[in-house]
């Protein structure tokens, strides 16, 4: 789910939770709605939107008028690097 989608589903109201994910290095964000459960939010191109530090990924949420999300840092390995692709 990109941005623009999702800034619509928040206007809707189908927006039940957010979740910031620890990946290894790396936060990503799980959107969780009513009828499609947990979708991940992606760039525009298609691909994972991720962030390298925790302020960033909560300035992003709060961006999209958002106060509150979980944070699930079970996977998070501040030390670990990215592979190259």
């Amino acid at each position: 789910m990109d941005e623009k989608t999702l800034k619509i589903l928040i206007d809707a109201g189908s927006v039940k939770q957010l979740k910031i994910i620890a990946d290894g290095a790396l936060f990503h964000v799980d959107v969780v709605t009513a009828k499609k459960g947990a979708i991940t939010a992606l760039t525009t191109k298609g691909s994972v939107k991720t962030w390298s530090t925790l302020d960033a990924t909560a300035r992003w949420i709060r961006s999209l008028g958002i106060g509150k999300a979980q944070l699930d840092v079970s996977g998070w390995r501040p030390g670990q690097r990215e592979l190259p692709i």
